[in-house]
């Protein structure tokens, strides 16, 4: 892990707008489309979460699961991304996004990027993942696939700036 991080894009992360498309019965947003994944990027399962105002999630990173977050709101979330892969010519990169109800995006972010995120707005956030490995394996009888930053008071994962 570098010692200090630098501001600058992620090779590898996409981040891609999500359109919401209304009409007289409320509005509909596509999340993926598969002719817009590589892949290897193709969502396994999916899930979503509530997460209070004010409150972070993360952070944390994966050895081999890829995340495709959508935020599409309520509430709106500051999303930070750290490259701690070696091999990456982006080492060391950080990335601060807002995203949310006023910047509706889906955030694709590979393997061996940290990552968390926090709702800075003032009513409880949806998020909704898309992630491409079954969250502990087949049948829930793997290991977690997650290496979590968020509980050590030392990590230079940090949210704040």
């Amino acid at each position: 892990m570098p010692d200090r991080f630098r501001d600058g894009a992620i090779k590898g992360v996409v981040v891609r707008e999500l359109k919401k498309y209304f009409d007289k019965r409320g509005w509909l947003v596509e999340l993926f489309r598969r002719d817009e994944l590589d892949e290897e990027f193709l969502p396994a399962m999916t899930y979503v979460s509530a997460t209070t105002p004010g409150i972070t999630r993360g952070p944390h990173e994966h050895w081999d699961q890829a995340d495709l977050f959508c935020f599409i709101g309520p509430s709106n979330f500051k999303l930070r991304l750290w490259d701690n892969r070696k091999e990456s010519e982006t080492f060391g990169c950080r990335t601060t996004l807002i995203v949310g109800q006023d910047n509706p995006a889906a955030v694709l972010i590979p393997a061996g990027v940290v990552h968390g995120y926090q709702n800075i707005g003032e009513v409880d956030g949806i998020v909704i993942n898309c992630p491409n490995r079954l969250y502990a394996g087949p049948g829930r009888k793997e290991e977690v696939d997650e290496i979590r930053h968020e509980n050590d008071g030392e990590t230079n994962f940090r949210m704040d700036d």
